[in-house]
């Protein structure tokens, strides 16, 4: 939590807040902002960074009570602690000697205007600063912008202090008298939208901060999305700072309206609340130990190989499509998995630990189960796998470690490995016999780990069971980066995952929260801590878009912000103040398990028709089976052989219909699936309320491009070895920084390899 020092009144409804945020202050430069989120349902919101004090280790905020989220901060106290303040985010303003430039500023715009001010004075150039607001109480920091102006010219709506008029007015007089080489403008959207107009019209190049509604602020949820130059840009990562002549104002002015009827509901929460204030013997691995060697003679492998699978119970599926946090599957109970653990044949060569990412020792492990020794089975598993309550509910087996089952090749079906994984971790936690795995003595070499997500965390485990010191720095507020924001609970409940990182933190692993490395600190201040060696996991939350016609449309965001905004800031609950669209009629664009996640999340949400819309066939789609096989039952409609190629909204800017291309299926392409193609004239249009797109991710761009000297793959990822050690021998990554897009089981694997190959790495020094 960051402590407000001081509290500063400027008018009504406008304050000035000094924050304790030393890293912030340390790495901040003008333009950059943070995201502010107070209360734990509260709203992530984006604040543009007036000034900062290296040395006091403070940042100043101007803030205006607007909303629901931004009253919550105002009503705050000198003394009072903001529960996340993280950054600095966006790319800093581009400074240089421009010679004569105007610097616009509207309302509370003024404060982040006062940054660039100074440093184009400081840069040399001849800078003359117009203030504007409605009244005189709304003209800030005056003082401030005259001692860094070489003129100052105030305009009022009401004339009651300077000149009467608008913004614009002040800009051209000075354009009339004297030539202007450049132009800053911070304010409302509509007010930069009209000096923009003006100094397209005079030919003078023009900037503009864009701090539109955002979710995260890293580049990952693309909920702050606008048209530049007609291509999509992010506005935190990207941005905030734009070619203001390029800008779709119309466009971005709709969708900062996006949600405009549900704040205005939200803010009436603040009448019915208070002011806001914020060890068991061990037993051999091989499968000759004695006790393995007397399970197998209790049955032929012949008797074990005639047990049918079990079934996991699940909930009813016309109740669970109501039920946003109850989890579908309902595990298995003990008579149940000792009966699955029964099958497995405990095979000399166990073909099953070859399609295992993480090499759990799948058949010690389900031995165990079958002799009733849950806790050991359990222990097993967490020898080698950080998350095994996750990874049994979430992992592909079928692709993976039940795809080389021995059953399948007798035709019958494979042990159901995950469901006893999942069965052992769930005992466990339960009985609240707990086990920590056992960790070597410290050896005093510090290790960071950027991004808390499945390949972070397992790295972490493994350098934390070798005795390293362990520091994970986390961007979001909660740690477990896609396992949190990514997976609704109906599929891994939220408790899970803390049990799972309350675990690495009794092995020692320190955890960061709000800290961006390469925003909020650098790769150099972490060598300059002692960190040898730094294990990159920032994942791949870039969302990726069609670029069709109408997709900026209002109530169409990406399965990054959609999840986002609804698992990691609750926003469905009442109590939550981050908004979320209700729709009624739904279109998720996508055939992979997130596309599921978003369309069975949508039906939860009261969507009435709730669909799937993917331009392959079902038998090409890459979600799981399972996923599939809820989201029918629960009432999902499949659009197959069906793409988007335009949508169609209303007068106020909101999606109404979207035009579907009927595809068919040619020859096979690179990836083995065969390739869809248009069928010439055949389109359908389908009346729509709400899009999800989800038609897969890019490589988060923040830390990657923050490293000097690091070699990157075509797509942006981070080119790593078989070892995955990058280019620069002290850096190492692993999961979708790497790969561009995978599962939680093959980022858990890229996880391990590193931790290996660092510990054999920092052991020869």
């Amino acid at each position: 939590m960051n402590k407000i020092i001081s509290k500063e009144h400027f008018s009504e409804k406008v304050f000035k807040l000094v924050i304790e945020a030393p890293l912030i202050a340390k790495s901040r430069k003008a333009g950059h902002f943070v995201i502010v989120r107070v209360g734990d349902k509260g709203e992530r919101m984006p604040l543009t960074i007036a000034s900062a004090d290296p040395v006091k280790g403070t940042i100043t905020l101007v803030v205006q009570e607007v909303g629901l989220s931004s009253t919550r901060l105002c009503e705050l106290n000198e003394g009072d602690y903001i529960t996340d303040v993280v950054g600095p985010l966006g790319k800093a303003t581009h400074i240089e000697n421009f010679g004569t430039v105007v610097c616009a500023g509207g309302g509370v715009g003024v404060a982040p205007m006062l940054p660039i001010v100074q440093a184009l004075k400081a840069a040399g150039n001849r800078v003359i600063t117009v203030l504007a607001g409605r009244t005189k109480e709304l003209i800030i920091l005056e003082k401030e912008m005259r001692e860094s102006s070489d003129e100052v010219i105030i305009m009022t709506d009401d004339g009651s202090y300077g000149r009467k008029g608008l913004v614009t007015e002040g800009v051209e007089e000075v354009i009339k008298r004297e030539t202007v080489n450049k132009c800053f403008a911070i304010g409302p959207a509509i007010m930069m939208k009209f000096v923009c107009l003006l100094t397209k019209k005079y030919e003078i190049p023009t900037d503009v901060s864009l701090n539109t509604i955002m979710v995260d602020g890293t580049g990952m949820c693309g909920a702050c999305r606008i048209t530049v130059g007609g291509k999509t840009r992010f506005v935190c990562v990207d941005g905030p700072e734009f070619d203001g002549h390029q800008v779709n104002f119309d466009e971005m002015l709709k969708r900062m309206g996006a949600f405009k009827d549900i704040e205005k509901e939200e803010i009436h929460k603040l009448d019915a609340e208070k002011p806001a204030t914020c060890e068991a013997t061990k037993e051999p691995d091989s499968r000759d130990a004695e006790w393995r060697a007397n399970l197998r003679k209790v049955m032929k492998p012949k008797e074990r190989m005639a047990i049918s699978r079990v079934k996991m119970n699940e909930l009813d599926a016309e109740y669970r499509s109501h039920s946003r946090k109850e989890e579908v599957n309902l595990g298995l109970n003990e008579e149940q998995a000792v009966t699955e653990a029964k099958r497995c044949l405990d095979c000399p060569n166990p073909t099953c630990m070859n399609g295992c990412p993480v090499g759990i020792n799948i058949p010690k492990f389900i031995k165990n189960i079958e002799r009733g020794e849950f806790l050991e089975a359990a222990k097993t598993l967490k020898a080698t796998s950080a998350l095994p309550a996750v990874c049994g509910r979430v992992c592909p087996q079928e692709k993976q470690c039940e795809s080389q089952c021995t059953h399948l090749k007798a035709g019958h079906e494979a042990v159901a490995i995950g469901y006893l994984e999942r069965f052992a971790a769930d005992y466990e936690r339960e009985s609240g016999q707990i086990s920590v795995p056992e960790v070597a003595e410290k050896n005093n070499t510090k290790v960071a780990v950027i991004g808390s997500g499945p390949a972070g965390l397992s790295f972490a485990g493994d350098m934390a069971k070798q005795g390293y010191d362990v520091t994970v720095f986390e961007a979001l507020h909660e740690i477990g980066g896609v396992l949190k924001y990514g997976i609704p609970e109906f599929r891994l409940p939220n408790k899970i995952v803390d049990v799972e990182i309350d675990n690495l933190s009794k092995m020692g692993v320190k955890f960061i929260k709000d800290c961006i490395v390469g925003k909020t600190i650098s790769v150099e201040d972490l060598e300059s801590e002692g960190f040898k060696g730094i294990f990159v996991a920032s994942g791949a939350g870039l969302p990726n878009f069609m670029n069709i016609p109408g997709e900026n449309s209002i109530n169409i965001m990406s399965s990054n912000e959609y999840l986002t905004r609804v698992n990691l800031m609750d926003a469905a609950s009442e109590d939550s103040d981050t908004p979320v669209t209700f729709g009624k009629r739904v279109a998720v664009i996508g055939g992979g398990n997130t596309a599921m996640d978003s369309v069975r999340t949508a039906r939860r949400l009261g969507a009435e028709r709730a669909m799937i819309i993917y331009r392959r066939s079902e038998e090409e789609m890459p979600a799981r089976l399972e996923e599939v096989k809820h989201a029918k039952e629960e009432g999902v409609e499949f659009l197959t052989l069906h793409n988007p190629i335009e949508y169609i909204a209303d007068e106020k800017g909101r999606v109404k219909q979207v035009i579907l291309q009927k595809m068919e299926l040619g020859e096979p392409d690179a990836s083995g699936r065969r390739s869809p193609i248009a069928i010439p004239g055949a389109t359908e249009t389908i009346d729509i309320d709400m899009a999800i797109v989800s038609v897969g991710v890019s490589p988060n761009p923040i830390v990657p491009s923050s490293i000097p000297g690091l070699e990157l793959g075509r797509k942006g990822t981070i080119a790593v070895n078989e070892n995955m050690q990058s280019s620069i021998p002290t850096i190492y990554a692993g999961g979708d920084i790497v790969r561009g897009g995978a599962t939680v089981i093959l980022a858990m694997g890229d996880g391990r390899k590193a931790a290996a190959s660092m510990h054999a790495q920092l052991s020869q020094k």
